[in-house]
């Protein structure tokens, strides 16, 4: 029965954050634990009864109900929360979980901004956020970290320790704290968005979630007039225009296509577009961040005609990028840019400088440029790259790299 599990995607996440908001943090895991048996029952009696007129009614109504009897039967637990929740023990027979669309979305907006708490380490939050806000199950978590359950399970645990620890709780930020807790679920968002992007893992359907959902989540705090700013807007530009060649990135095998070689007819016109849209909208303030950068080269990268101003573009927007933000793999972005602008040898001697040695993008970069230039030292560098490359997909790559020559 597919419809189950692509209901638990799309609807567990919105339960918990209600039951959060509800119970109050500390108590996550008695919300997931809820909203667990509520798919387990479901299972059980669709399997038997088959699937009600209105599923997602049904696991509302028997969420409702859940809570309801846990209240009543766990007087210890009721006592023990009763300052966080908004009902007393007594009313919970009265009581009433509030399953509206509004109050789901605010319920996910202030879940955003808790699980992006400064104080939660950032492997926490992209933990938690694939689990609380996108929905994945543990499974799934694990193959997106090429982890274990084991693992997983402990990472979320001391995540949620945490923000017990912290007394975090499920609120939109004061105005005066909005620009810097913004700032910090973007980068969420972004770590997110390629985790799924550029994974290990060869769970095709996967990958693609993980960006759909960092796309949804990016696009509810736009929706919110308090959130929005231009860098989310950029974010979710840059994130449009990656997603629109999702589908040339890889062939039937799962082998990664790489830009020059992908099917331009499998681009996504209508992900472009949209992509376009949120760069003018967030063309707004006097600052532009390292997301309005690389949404425009990512905008360029979108380019299927010709154009003598497309490299050139790219490598004058990875200059200003680098001065906002240096990182390793920026700089060997600009010296492909830079071979496709000002030819390959000005790229290796860029390249060289920057002595990456241990890095197999470094060696796959060097042995692209020197290609048609040096035979062996092309070669050489595919081989060092192949001993570094960490993953199957980047072996396999690497190997066609080696054949070809």
């Amino acid at each position: 029965m597919q419809l189950l599990p692509n209901l638990f995607r799309t609807e567990f996440r919105k339960i918990v954050a209600v039951l959060c908001k509800l119970f109050g943090l500390s108590n996550m895991q008695v919300a997931e634990d809820i909203v667990s048996d509520t798919f387990l029952l479901a299972a059980e009696t669709w399997g038997m009864k088959g699937v009600p007129d209105n599923p997602t009614a049904w696991l509302y109504t028997v969420a409702k109900n859940k809570t309801r009897d846990y209240l009543r039967r766990h007087t210890l637990f009721t006592n023990k929360i009763s300052g966080d929740i908004k009902y007393s023990s007594d009313a919970s027979e009265e009581m009433q979980l509030d399953l509206s669309p509004e109050n789901i979305t605010d319920s996910q907006l202030q879940m955003i901004f808790a699980i992006c708490h400064p104080s939660i380490p950032a492997t926490a939050q992209i933990g938690l956020a694939l689990r609380i806000l996108c929905g994945l199950g543990i499974d799934e978590i694990a193959d997106a970290f090429l982890s274990n359950k084991q693992t997983i399970n402990k990472r979320l645990f001391r995540a949620k320790e945490k923000l017990r620890e912290q007394q975090i709780e499920m609120v939109l930020p004061a105005e005066e704290e909005l620009p810097t807790r913004i700032d910090n679920v973007v980068t969420t968002l972004y770590l997110l968005f390629n985790e799924g992007y550029y994974s290990a893992s060869q769970n095709t359907s996967l990958r693609k979630d993980l960006c759909l959902e960092a796309m949804r989540l990016t696009y509810l705090l736009i929706e919110n007039p308090r959130t929005n700013s231009p860098a989310l807007n950029a974010l979710l530009s840059l994130f449009c225009f990656h997603a629109s060649r999702f589908d040339a990135r890889q062939n039937e095998a799962g082998e990664i296509i790489l830009y020059e070689e992908q099917d331009k007819s499998k681009w996504d016109d209508e992900l472009i577009f949209r992509g376009e849209y949120f760069l003018n909208k967030a063309a707004t303030g006097n600052t532009i961040s390292k997301y309005h950068l690389e949404a425009a080269i990512a905008y360029w990268h979108t380019l299927k005609q010709p154009n003598p101003e497309k490299w050139e573009n790219i490598l004058q927007l990875y200059n200003q990028l680098l001065q906002i933000e240096y990182s390793p793999i920026i700089a060997l972005n600009r010296t492909y840019a830079l071979a496709k602008a000002n030819g390959f040898k000005a790229a290796i001697k860029e390249a060289e400088k920057l002595d990456l040695k241990e890095s197999h993008l470094y060696h796959t970069l060097l042995g692209e440029l020197y290609k048609d230039i040096d035979h062996n030292k092309s070669l050489n560098h595919l081989q060092l790259a192949l001993k570094k490359a960490k993953t199957d997909t980047d072996k396999s790559l690497i190997q066609k790299k080696i054949s070809q020559l």
